[in-house]
């Protein structure tokens, strides 16, 4: 299953990533509150598009259930949830459109960022869930990884809904091919999408 994704993660990253399970953990109870905190913010833009509005009031409340599952999670193992730490990968990701344009143009070009991101968090759950020794995190990832699947279907469906399918399509692969190479650079750290 790689989602369209041009590049899949090397899994090389899955060993960073038992070596920190401290530090990712906290990378993705952010990943979770941001990704609660981008429903909010389109349902704050794009009110009037009612479709979109009652999906996102379901994902605010999917996303910080997750939120809280990694939190009780971290707090399980003894720890505390830590600072929040910049995302490269996504602060890459959002200089791929340029500023500005229509509403309509504005909404599907994050709608297509937050296809992008889901989708990408969904290869790297699926990663975590079939090569983590830990069994029992393991079986975390795989639980989460069917609804981050369906977040992503669900971002791309409403950017072809409310664009011009051609148009939004062309985007689409343009901005996987952009994403591409930013994975280049990334899977060495201790983030989820890092």
């Amino acid at each position: 299953m790689m989602l369209g994704l041009k590049l899949p993660t090397d899994p090389r990253w899955v060993n960073i990533v038992e070596k920190n399970v401290e530090d990712i953990l906290t990378d993705h109870a952010f990943c979770e509150q941001k990704a609660a905190s981008t429903a909010i913010s389109l349902i704050v833009s794009f009110p009037e598009y009612t479709d979109l509005v009652q999906e996102m009031v379901a994902l605010v409340k999917e996303e910080i259930s997750h939120f809280k599952m990694v939190h009780d999670l971290i707090l399980k193992n003894g720890w505390v949830l830590g600072r929040d730490r910049k995302d490269h990968y996504v602060a890459k990701l959002l200089q791929f459109f340029p500023k500005g344009g229509s509403r309509t143009t504005q909404l599907v070009h994050r709608l297509l960022y937050a296809a992008l991101i889901e989708a990408r968090s969904c290869e790297r759950f699926r990663l975590l869930s079939e090569e983590l020794e830990d069994k029992e995190l393991a079986e975390f990832y795989r639980k989460l990884m069917v609804s981050e699947a369906n977040h992503y279907t669900m971002f791309l469906g409403f950017a072809r809904q409310y664009g011009e399918r051609t148009e939004v399509d062309t985007k689409w692969q343009s901005l996987l091919e952009f994403e591409a190479e930013i994975m280049k650079d990334l899977s060495k750290s201790e983030t989820i999408h890092g």
